[in-house]
């Protein structure tokens, strides 16, 4: 990401040349050289950047003893989590938006195929940079913004970190374990960190189906009460070399790798009071999943000049799922009346090659453009085989797909310091994106989408010091992901409108958008900061999930179908309490709140937003220093709920959501510290329903899921 730092110090010189000159045109006033020089310590990127951008540093990944990066980011400024709650994951949405439009890189790169969050451990990351608006040097796949994680990189002479950590609720525990090591030469340095954990559950919940006619009397009413236990085992190493060559030449290399195995089992048992059970009373599910990533890349950098250099970066990943799911159904006397046997295997491939030209002048400019061309596919196998009834002879059906994704992006961009109080970023970016599909049981189906992204940023200190103002248009895209393209049919155990089958749809189109932000921010003298902005967005080609029924069994896949707008306000301040009494205790407090709304065109309303936005997501928190061996604080986190229109006959409706963290860190020693965290005090159930209606009548499937506080205690030691 482009930075002000240097172009802001060139524009101070151009600007006293400038001033030389009295206000009423006299002759030259010879000045003294004027010199202004600048830290890194000094530097913030959301104050100096032209582009607006968060950091999320080591000090707050690790403050609350995360076990994912996920739940971090859920206490951060416009991002919101859906899902199973802290530690176990969920959707990042910023703006309310995810499923897509909030774009997740690695290292500045797209994730790869099966990459999630949830799987990411704060203990393997540097920082996350949280963008609000696309610049022109990362994909315009950014319809609500970007989050971008840095992996470890930095490298600590004779570095040997250890943290040991356990959580525990009532109904799961997980222990884990993270080493770094690290050490520097001359000419080489390197870091390698290594995360394994594991976990087990346990969990009971309770589903509820009711259903009405076309006239709106009850005609269904049953009940089913689920059991769900298994665990989950996981490995993850991230190495990092750093070599400098003899003529100043800079080469690095930084992998990705993780294993992870995990299988459970559900069951559940149905009663009516109204209406018909299902076709299967009782049922019992055993999925097993194994799961392997790498991501690998070499980068390389040469100096041009004093103020010019040329990078490079190839990388490849590769990605290997075996899934199996063995359903068993069973009628009221408990005789197997189903059983079904389906293996999923999905093996990923991809390769990334980048460049980049830049290049600083006196002028107050910094200029860069580059290309970023990448490869990805997708192999999916299923086979399957079903038994129906108590004798017979099963039935196969085994298929296979493939998706690939060619991607191609040229961009140029230029950052300039007009005055010390007026800087603009210029960039422009085109991609192409080609895709095929296709399969045992279709023909190959191509799509190619060519996308280009204009982009403007401009920032105005308008006193020079503590206020300014910031205004951004950029038009990007949302991208179909490979897995979406593949129209493999998930067959569900009990088929109804509320728990269709799931396929993908190899004609999808990516989403467009035309955007507008703008910002007003104030940054005290003291460490207090405010910031209070909005955006809008309107979006062409929308997805959404369309349900039918198809060959006598419902089933849902994704389609293109009208527009859509967004729009949305969000406040952010943090303030040091001795910015206002000079000698107050060492407390900060900090608090953010966002509405977003939105509506889609060819989706009937009221309530027919985005798929899945948030419509209010706040946060309050405040950390408190005790003394130099002791600190703690506390965050509240409330996100909002409510129904939601999905299509013409589907829709969803959810419980707010609040939770209660606290954290305690006591320095033992120099080396060593003991960090304790409560987690989700209020442990609040949350309840989920799924709606369908059309002209014969109406079905609603209600889920309540219990969740419980967690306590996490951690020791970090230097060895």
């Amino acid at each position: 990401m482009l930075n002000t730092r240097s172009t802001s110090f060139a524009a101070a010189h151009l600007a006293v040349a400038l001033l030389s000159l009295d206000a009423a045109g006299a002759e030259p006033v010879p000045q003294a050289r004027v010199e202004v020089r600048g830290s890194a310590g000094q530097y913030d990127a959301r104050r100096d950047d032209t582009s607006t951008r968060i950091v999320v540093t080591q000090e707050e990944l690790k403050k609350y003893g995360d076990s994912t990066v996920a739940d971090v980011l859920r206490r951060q400024p416009g991002i919101s989590v859906s899902g199973g709650g802290p530690g176990r994951g969920g959707e990042i949405r910023m703006r309310g938006l995810g499923s897509g439009y909030t774009q997740i890189l690695l290292n500045g790169e797209p994730a790869p195929n099966g990459f999630s969050l949830d799987s990411l451990a704060p203990a393997l990351v540097e920082r996350i940079d949280i963008l609000r608006v696309a610049t022109a040097d990362m994909s315009a796949q950014s319809i609500a913004g970007t989050i971008d994680i840095i992996l470890k990189r930095k490298v600590r002479q004779g570095q040997r970190d250890l943290k040991l950590q356990a959580e525990h609720s009532n109904v799961f525990f997980s222990p884990s374990a993270s080493l770094q090591i690290a050490d520097k030469g001359k000419a080489m340095s390197y870091s390698v960190v290594a995360d394994v954990r594991k976990g087990s559950f346990e969990q009971d919940y309770d589903q509820v189906e009711q259903g009405w006619d076309s006239a709106g009397r009850p005609v269904l009413l049953r009940k089913v009460a689920r059991k769900n236990d298994g665990g989950f085992r996981a490995l993850s190493l991230t190495p990092r070399v750093n070599w400098t060559l003899d003529n100043g030449d800079t080469l690095s290399s930084q992998s990705f790798v993780r294993v992870q195995r995990s299988d459970s089992r559900t069951e559940g048992h149905w009663n009516a009071t109204l209406g018909d059970l299902p076709d299967y009373p009782n049922d019992r599910t055993w999925p097993d999943d194994r799961r392997s990533q790498l991501r690998s890349d070499l980068n390389w950098m040469h100096k041009l000049g004093q103020d010019e250099k040329l990078e490079a970066k190839a990388g490849l990943n590769a990605s290997r799922v075996r899934n199996r799911q063995h359903e068993a159904g069973y009628d009221t006397a408990g005789e197997r009346t189903l059983d079904r046997d389906v293996h999923n295997d999905t093996d990923g491939r991809g390769a990334t090659l980048t460049g980049k030209y830049s290049k600083s002048y006196a002028s107050g400019h910094q200029f860069s453009a580059g290309w970023d061309a990448a490869r990805q596919s997708t192999d999916a196998a299923r086979a399957s085989r079903e038994l129906q009834g108590l004798a017979g002879t099963p039935v196969r059906d085994d298929r296979q797909y493939d998706a690939t994704l060619h991607r191609l992006a040229l961009y140029a961009q230029d950052e300039y310091a007009i005055t010390p109080r007026l800087s603009t970023y210029l960039g422009l970016r085109w991609e192409t994106l080609r895709t095929r599909s296709a399969g045992s049981d279709f023909s190959a189906i191509h799509n190619t989408a060519n996308l280009l992204s204009p982009i403007l940023h401009g920032l105005w200190k308008l006193d020079g010091k503590q206020d300014q103002l910031r205004v951004a248009l950029s038009r990007t895209y949302r991208g179909v992901d490979l897995a979406r393209l593949i129209p493999r049919v998930t067959r569900s155990l009990n088929n109804t409108e509320v728990t269709p089958d799931t396929a993908g749809n190899p004609a999808l189109k990516p989403e467009q958008a035309f955007g507008v932000d703008a910002a007003l921010e104030h940054f005290g003298g003291h460490g207090e900061q405010a910031s209070l902005s909005v955006y809008a967005r309107r979006i062409s080609d929308t997805i959404h999930d369309d349900t039918r029924l198809v060959a006598g069994r419902w089933e849902t896949t994704p389609v293109n179908d009208g527009s859509a707008r967004t729009r949305g306000i969000e406040f952010d301040a943090r303030l040091p309490l001795r910015a206002l009494v000079a000698r107050a205790a060492n407390v900060d407090l900090h608090m953010n709140v966002t509405r977003n709304w939105s509506s889609v065109s060819n989706v009937p309303g009221p309530d027919n937003r985005l798929a899945g936005q948030t419509p209010l997501t706040a946060n309050a928190g405040v950390d408190y220093q005790f003394g130099a061996a002791v600190s703690g604080g506390a965050n509240f986190t409330f996100r909002s709920g409510g129904p939601q229109r999905i299509s013409r006959t589907t829709g969803t409706y959810s419980t707010v959501k609040r939770e209660l963290d606290l954290y305690a860190l006591w320095k033992l020693t120099p080396k060593t510290q003991l960090r304790v965290t409560a987690v989700n005090l209020l442990a609040e159930p949350a309840t989920e329903e799924t709606r369908y209606g059309d002209a014969s009548g109406s079905l609603r499937k209600t889920s309540v899921y219990p969740f419980s506080a967690i306590l996490r205690v951690g020791l970090e030691t230097q060895l």
